[in-house]
């Protein structure tokens, strides 16, 4: 399953105080049981320092493989554990697909 490697590199990668992995294929125009649009939520102090987009980069490298032969979407929420602390309720929603017959 695409969403354990997904868990497993992501665990091994930053340590996370928190992760969630969420798959929300079921969202869009693909067949039952897919795993091609995922949202993930890093709490992980290996951000701290670290701007979004560097963030968000250390992600995409350590989901490189997955990125390119499997993912179709992935959403990324990424925070330290002082930045988690304010913002665990605050995590957005990820938008409805636009396209296909959804």
């Amino acid at each position: 399953m695409i969403q354990e490697v997904i868990e497993s590199k992501l665990h091994n990668t930053f340590k996370p105080e928190y992760l969630n992995v969420i798959n929300e294929s079921y969202m869009h125009n693909v067949p039952p049981g897919s795993e091609s649009h995922f949202k993930v939520i890093v709490v992980s102090n290996e951000f701290e320092g670290k701007r979004l987009i560097a963030r968000h980069r250390l992600i995409n490298v350590a989901l490189a493989d997955e990125l390119k032969n499997n993912i179709h979407a992935l959403s990324i929420h990424t925070y330290t554990e002082s930045e988690w602390r304010i913002e665990r309720d605050g995590v957005p929603d990820s938008p409805m697909c636009m396209g296909g017959e959804k």
